[in-house]
């Protein structure tokens, strides 16, 4: 029935659909364009910053002028507003956009209602180009009354792309309307299901772009002999100096093998411990007060959310000298307590996989959770029937149930082994125990930013950094042909 009622939502026709396809690209790329510097266009000075957005001038006003100075306390801020304002009509009609974009996967009554959004969208953007061109203008203008000539730039061509863009897609989508105006309209807007799924996690897909997948752009670090705030030119490209640097050097080759060991040795205790996740959703499962039940669930997932800056100040308050420990200590021996349990190095790696077992263990809990809650009830009922207790039933029925889900999460976690993170480690490291807790990704932070020397680190911690991530691509895929050849099937 289902397969009837989608064959049922009408597509465009043939010629019209390729036209359809070519404005939805146009507008992914319109939305990609925000984000990338070199399409910002309105910078009417080179003292805006080369690394400033449209989307990041339209929401930051100190952001646009950081870098402006007191040189051009003669310049109006309505002229930067402009330049803000600009950045917001054109972000608008992006937005509108891509909401006619999404609604063109519906039936024709949708792609007809759906078709209004990108051309009033197209209208903003031209007023964004129009408010881009007067702001140079005005610059202009009072740098000319105040008889200077501080960083003025003349109009770069992109400053009339999205006039250009906004006119294209007006006329692609004028089109596009008068199509779907002869078409016979059904009563209700409607999608395909596969198109609403898509939707769904469209989202998720534009933040992994966003923050996975478009800072590997900044690997090029790692072949030039780059220092914090210089520039890439070609004079600074050193191939692959840093790569043979990383292993030539008896120091870093002595601090990756510490690191690496700190970093396996943490994650090889969370993968020894994965099981407790597994077994505390099948005791809350358990429990016949749904009162309780709920109580503890919600009490064991809360410190997920957390941050390890504050669980820091939890530990700090009961294990720091003056802490709670010591001073119930101090209660019942009578004798004076100052034992840190912090800053020693003793059981660091135990301390640490308590803290993060503590914090995780309820929200790691949730998908074992809802995997015993799609188990076939009348499996339990005819184990009761043949005599089997609760803790058989556990046993027999709701343990091998959660195998499969197990299976795949200890796939991913080996694949995974070398990115542990790194802020717990961060807030809960110091001189003393440092050498036992800066795991790999911590390592990186340290020797890119903290102890970078002025920046001049900054390629070789992006060589570990590069490293490090195609390593576990490569556990990964190791990962994924141990689960097909055990189980039979693939975790990607």
């Amino acid at each position: 029935m289902d397969n009837i009622r989608e064959n049922s939502i009408s597509q465009p026709q043939k010629p019209y659909r390729y036209i359809y396809w070519v404005q939805r690209a146009m507008i992914l790329f319109s939305v990609m364009t925000l984000f990338l510097p070199a399409f910002f266009p309105a910078r009417v000075t080179d003292k805006i910053s080369k690394y400033c957005s449209l989307f990041t001038a339209a929401v930051s006003y100190d952001n646009l002028t950081a870098n402006i100075g007191l040189g051009f306390r003669y310049i109006s801020g309505l002229t930067f507003r402009l330049i803000q304002f600009a950045g917001i009509a054109i972000i608008i009609g992006v937005v509108l956009a891509g909401i006619g974009g999404c609604m063109s996967l519906g039936n024709n009554k949708m792609r007809f209602k759906g078709a209004i959004f990108p051309m009033i969208g197209s209208l903003f953007m031209g007023l964004g180009s129009i408010l881009s061109h007067a702001s140079f203008g005005r610059f202009k203008r009072e740098l000319e009354a105040a008889g200077k000539k501080l960083g003025a730039l003349e109009p770069k061509s992109n400053i009339n792309f999205f006039l250009i863009f906004g006119i294209v897609l007006l006329i692609i989508t004028g089109i596009l309307f008068v199509s779907e105006l002869k078409t016979e309209k059904e009563p209700r807007m409607e999608m395909q299901e596969k198109f609403k799924l898509f939707l769904y996690i469209l989202p998720i897909l534009m933040l992994s772009f966003v923050f996975s997948y478009l800072p590997l752009w900044g690997w090029r670090y790692a072949f030039f002999d780059y220092r914090a705030g210089a520039d890439l030119t070609a004079d600074r490209f050193v191939g692959f100096k840093w790569f043979t640097y990383l292993f030539s050097n008896e120091m870093n080759r002595l601090d990756i093998l510490r690191v690496i060991k700190n970093t396996l040795a943490m994650s090889s205790l969370g993968i020894l411990t994965s099981w407790l996740p597994i077994a505390f959703a099948i005791f809350l499962s358990e429990i016949r007060s749904t009162g309780f039940r709920k109580s503890v669930q919600i009490l064991t997932t809360i410190p997920n959310f957390i941050s390890w800056v504050l669980v820091y100040a939890i530990a700090f308050a009961f294990f720091s000298t003056e802490g709670f420990v010591n001073d119930i200590i101090e209660l019942f021996t009578q004798r004076i307590a100052d034992a840190n349990y912090l800053q020693n190095d003793e059981l660091s790696w135990i301390k640490m996989l308590a803290w993060g077992t503590w914090k995780g263990l309820g929200w790691s809990a949730i998908i074992y959770i809802a995997a015993i809650s799609g188990v076939d009830q009348s499996l339990y009922e005819a184990a009761m029937v043949d005599g089997a207790g609760r803790f058989k039933r556990m046993w027999h029925i709701t343990v091998p149930a959660l195998i499969p889900t197990y299976c795949v999460m200890l796939m991913l976690s080996i694949a995974n082994i070398l990115s542990n993170g790194m802020e717990q480690y961060l807030v809960f490291s110091n001189s003393i125990n440092k050498d036992t807790l800066e795991v790999l990704d911590l390592y990186v932070y340290n020797l890119g930013i903290v102890n970078s020397g002025g920046g001049t680190m900054i390629p070789l911690s992006t060589v570990v950094s590069m490293a490090k991530s195609l390593i576990s691509i490569f556990l990964l895929f190791i990962a994924n042909n141990v689960s097909k050849t055990i189980r039979g099937e693939s975790i990607i």
